[in-house]
């Protein structure tokens, strides 16, 4: 499968975790599969699930092993592993460096949050989308809220939440349990935290469909029922994966987007931003956002304006309004990931036959949120000596069960790195594949 048919797809599979098993039968996925999705959901937590995804992988055919890889892929980023996210699963569509590209002469870069700011001021709907396995995606969503909410908009709406957790608002945090598995990642947890403090009425909009055109009217749908329906002046900004977000039909070939749908509903006209068109690719390569990141150097979320007329760059004006281009996110080398098959055993990882051996403690600079948050050290101190092991950052005021404000999983000994953390009182807590704690400590994060 091409990476090109890969991306067309991914909306449909990555939603699979929520989809009836008699529906995923109805796909006509292998057994191997069918025998993934049952048992994937039984495991009990997240490390859990990346030590099941790493041994199954290689019971699949070569057609059904991308689908494994991107649930992999997209634990890894629930785990904190956000450089081997981008690793194993290089989603992204591969587009020449060709002359259509804007260039310096012709465009200049603008500050993504401002230039999206002055353009949705008189918006109703505004919708931004995510690739789901990659956390940087979702910096742009937390940087935009405290914005929009300061020009009117009084409803936010978050794809991963589910309709079960009702006393979400009055809580004012996520439990993960308040929503699929990619609610996990801190950043999306922190989106949700941020929108409830702000003052937004935040709302669950996804739906259990085996269809992916019946799952684009079901969302629309749930969105004008909860928002519009009841409020006609409401001001609405939606978080979306991939081409939910899109205005025409196109990258789901033949089918209606969900922001389609949500047009034909209310009249409104979607203003649409893309984050998932031009993304960086590990490892590195020569197509058309390496052109634009070398041609405009961005150092924090950009968007370009046309220097003549003043208007923002769309690759695809029909289907969205901008391209957000994120800047490169400056990994170090990787510390874990699928690279063949492997085996973890008795709770320990056997290094030879599964993970690099080289250990880097450094994790993307995107996450100090513009110097936000700030780099606190942890190592497998905390672990007992007991690997894989995940440290969770939870503020202190919020329960274990709680999203927290960052982890990260560590899969070898003697490894270390840093957390990121805004100012505050947090408490530390390692825990294993069984979901023991094997240690806590409470820190105070101080302002520099």
């Amino acid at each position: 499968m091409s990476m090109r048919a890969l991306f067309r797809v991914v909306p449909v599979l990555l939603c699979l975790m929520a989809v009836p098993l008699t529906a995923i039968h109805a796909q006509h996925f292998s057994t191997a599969a069918v025998e993934m999705f049952r048992d994937l959901r039984q495991q009990p937590n997240d490390l859990a699930r990346y030590v099941y995804l790493v041994n199954v992988v290689q019971d699949l055919s070569a057609s059904e092993r991308p689908l494994a890889l991107q649930m992999f892929a997209a634990n890894e980023n629930e785990l904190g592993l956000y450089n081997e996210a981008l690793r194993d699963f290089p989603l992204k569509v591969h587009q020449s460096a060709d002359d259509s590209l804007p260039t310096p002469a012709d465009f200049k870069s603008a500050d993504a949050v401002d230039e999206i700011t002055k353009l949705t001021a008189s918006r109703q709907l505004v919708l931004i989308n995510e690739a789901h396995h990659d956390a940087h995606t979702r910096e742009l969503t937390l940087e935009l809220l405290p914005k929009l909410r300061a020009q009117g908009f009084n409803y936010f709406a978050a794809e991963a939440l589910i309709d079960k957790d009702s006393a979400l608002a009055k809580r004012g945090y996520p439990l993960k349990s308040s929503g699929t598995e990619y609610l996990h990642e801190p950043t999306y947890g922190e989106i949700v935290r941020t929108a409830l403090r702000l003052g937004f009425k935040v709302v669950s909009y996804d739906v259990d469909e085996r269809q992916q055109a019946d799952r684009e009217a079901g969302q629309a749908e749930n969105l004008y029922k909860k928002v519009f329906a009841h409020d006609p002046n409401a001001r609405l900004f939606v978080h979306a994966g991939y081409a939910h977000i899109d205005k025409a039909k196109g990258r789901l070939n033949n089918i209606l987007p969900m922001a389609a749908h949500l047009k034909r509903l209310t009249g409104i006209e979607p203003f649409s931003i893309d984050q998932s068109q031009l993304r960086e690719q590990v490892p590195r390569g020569d197509d058309a956002y390496d052109r634009l990141i070398l041609e405009f150097k961005p150092s924090e979320p950009i968007v370009l304006v046309n220097r003549n007329n003043g208007i923002v760059w769309s690759q695809h004006p029909t289907w969205y309004d901008v391209n957000v281009l994120l800047p490169p996110s400056a990994q170090g080398s990787v510390e874990s990931g699928y690279v063949q098959p492997s085996t973890i055993v008795h709770n320990s990882v056997d290094a030879g036959k599964m993970f690099h051996t080289i250990v880097n403690t450094r994790r993307p600079d995107w996450l100090s949120l513009q110097g936000q948050r700030f780099p606190v050290p942890i190592n497998t101190n905390m672990c007992k000596v007991t690997i894989p092991c995940v440290v969770d950052a939870h503020y202190a005021d919020e329960t274990n069960d709680a999203v927290a404000a960052d982890r990260y999983a560590f899969l070898h000994a003697s490894a270390g790195t840093n957390l990121y953390l805004r100012p505050g009182k947090y408490r530390l807590r390692a825990w294993d594949i069984h979901d023991r704690t094997l240690a806590e400590q409470d820190i105070t994060v101080k302002p520099r």
